[in-house]
């Protein structure tokens, strides 16, 4: 095969990836037309007089989006962290981790580290939902990988990334969270009296 035809996989990967949108068209699609319907059977307008368990099911029903863990209150925190925990242990270190080293160091205390913490749950959500065929066809994996895993990795274990104080030999735990940066907050100066310019 020439460079320019593509393989069979290729072709294949790019046929799920399309029907995958097509598939999330096809839904917003529907959403609209529903909404349109509604609002010509009301002429235009919204209904005031609906009862507020029909608006507390609108609620429920929409979709709610993934919890951005640094933002989480502490017993939605604990149990995210916990879950995550989990994968941590049981996928992303045993199948992914490579030797630790000056070059990749490593953590194994990683919650104490914002940063890490905060990346690596973003990395779970992302194969949480791109680990489904039934949400993202057969190249959800490989969008993972491409997308989520190796850049937050590459991030994570970089010698300048949240963990360069911490383990860089196999045989010498060390542990280490480094200091922020300093910085200065931008000095407040209040407009004269009679500005009336907007900021």
């Amino acid at each position: 095969m020439s460079e320019e035809t593509p393989s069979l996989d290729g072709l294949s990967e790019d046929l799920e990836d399309l029907r995958a949108i097509v598939t999330g068209f096809a839904s917003q699609l529907e959403h609209n037309t529903n909404v349109i319907t509604q609002l010509a059977t009301n002429g235009g307008q919204a209904q005031d007089g609906e009862p507020k368990e029909k608006e507390k099911e609108k609620e429920e029903e929409k979709p709610k989006t993934p919890p951005f863990i640094l933002r989480l209150s502490n017993p939605e925190f604990a149990r995210e962290l916990a879950a995550l925990d989990v994968w941590v242990r049981t996928v992303l270190v045993p199948t992914y981790l490579d030797e630790v080293s000056s070059a990749a160091p490593w953590c194994p205390t990683w919650w104490e580290h914002d940063g890490a913490y905060a990346r690596l749950h973003a990395c779970w959500l992302a194969w949480q939902a791109l680990t489904d065929p039934a949400v993202c066809g057969h190249t959800g994996p490989s969008v993972w990988h491409r997308d989520h895993l190796d850049p937050m990795l590459s991030q994570l274990r970089s010698p300048s990334g949240p963990f360069a104080g911490c383990m860089t030999n196999p045989d010498r735990v060390r542990h280490s969270i480094p200091a922020a940066p300093p910085v200065v907050a931008v000095p407040y100066v209040p407009p004269p009296a009679d500005s009336t310019t907007v900021i």
